[in-house]
């Protein structure tokens, strides 16, 4: 394009470009910083986007990009009937699994007596009925929720931030360092192991973080901050603490039914304990995962057109990937190894939302929350009065599903 002085006359336009001539664009693309068209990134037959209309200070997807043709594309964003069928979904299996058990609370019985709480009003239910429901169900569930949320919108992000829509929040070892953790508590007869202190949770949390720790160092010092070399080292060292977890469940074949129960996920508590423990990692782990929903988008856009717009693509992946393994390893440390949330929610959502994460991620937290404490019901009564293990559930469900989302989109994992 020929530069003109002030106030002189512009030049006459050319006649138009020939289909497939590079760098053919169309109006400006978007608002903000960077972002005009012909920047970068035009190809193709018709004049491709630019830079894909990023906005802002290159923390969105743009206002309001235009494309070679003239054709305005709008930002994926969260819709508002999205978020609300989303809440509706987590408000029923709430009241679900408040209501079902052993002894039966009607659904009116449980709203009355949330509404009665938090209007200080005299309580309908019996002594036993409150107790029932504060003491035993509401922990149970809330903790059911917080853990279904956090393994989903790990998954979400996982699969942003290395581009694979296989990968999971166990994808770096967290599963194989908690187990091995975990596992070496129960068979070191440590303090408190099934006991008043509950150390187990203690011990997975911190076999979770370590196994991640070793694996980002390893990756690195292979393949420097390449996603290939940091899954590749997350297979190695997941494989390694599995094997030494095999070796100390056989040379303490005593402890292996305890080990097992907690491999296989198991949200029993003992009041608002566990929850409490887990929340501000959860927490806070959460929300920079929530808060960069939108940089996981301009990731897609590829590392050399991100850094284009400003984007620190490395600060970004190592940012989400440490806040979403802190997060899991919090989450799997009380509630054991349950698989399959991270991968078939976050698929079920884009099933329905399509791919773009400022939407994906919220939504599968609270579609996540709502699975796992379904999930919880069915393993609490499909064999009432013993338990299932949760993982079991989930694997029975997740499992067919997952097989189903293979099939219908193997196109686009070739």
């Amino acid at each position: 394009m020929a530069l003109t002085r002030p106030g002189s006359p512009p030049e006459r336009p050319g006649p138009p470009a020939p289909a497939g001539a590079a760098g053919a664009a169309g109006p400006p693309a978007a608002a903000g910083h960077s972002g005009m068209a012909g920047q970068s990134g035009a190809a193709g037959t018709a004049g491709a986007t630019g830079t894909a209309g990023a906005a802002g200070t290159a923390g969105a997807t743009g206002t309001a990009g235009a494309t070679g043709r003239g054709r305005v594309v709008r930002p994926a964003r969260l819709r508002p009937t999205w978020l609300a069928a989303a809440l509706a979904v987590l408000a029923g299996a709430l009241l679900v699994g408040l209501t079902v058990g052993a002894a039966r609370l009607t659904p009116a019985a449980v709203a009355g007596e949330i509404v009665d709480r938090m209007l200080g009003r005299p309580s309908g239910l019996s002594e036993t009925g409150q107790a029932i429901l504060w003491q035993v169900r509401a922990p149970r569930v809330a903790l059911g929720a917080v853990v279904g949320a956090t393994l989903a919108l790990s998954g979400a992000a996982y699969q942003g931030v290395f581009g694979n829509p296989l990968a999971d929040p166990f994808l770096l070892g967290v599963s194989a360092g908690a187990g091995l953790g975990a596992t070496l508590a129960v068979a070191g007869g440590l303090p408190g192991v099934g006991g008043g202190v509950a150390l187990l949770p203690v011990a997975a949390f911190v076999g979770a973080l370590v196994a991640v720790a070793v694996t980002y160092l390893l990756g690195r010092s292979v393949g420097g901050r390449s996603t290939a070399s940091l899954i590749l080292a997350g297979v190695a060292v997941a494989a390694f603490c599995t094997s030494v977890q095999s070796y100390v469940q056989q040379r303490h074949a005593d402890t292996i039914r305890q080990v097992y129960s907690w491999l296989l996920g198991d949200l029993s508590t003992v009041g608002w304990r566990e929850l409490a423990g887990v929340a501000p990692y959860v927490l806070v782990g959460g929300i920079v995962v929530l808060a960069h929903r939108r940089l996981l988008d301009v990731l897609r856009l590829g590392d050399a057109e991100a850094r284009s717009l400003g984007v620190h693509t490395a600060r970004v992946r190592l940012t989400v990937v440490v806040a979403a393994t802190v997060a899991t390893a919090a989450a799997v440390a009380v509630s054991g190894l349950i698989g399959f949330v991270g991968i078939v929610v976050p698929h079920a959502v884009r099933m329905i939302v399509g791919s773009a994460n400022a939407a994906v991620l919220p939504l599968s937290a609270l579609v996540g929350a709502a699975f796992l404490v379904l999930a919880d019901v069915a393993a609490r009564t499909a064999a009432s009065p013993a338990e299932v293990p949760i993982g079991v559930v989930t694997a029975l469900v997740g499992a067919p599903f997952f097989a189903l989302v293979l099939r219908t989109r193997r196109g686009e994992l070739r």
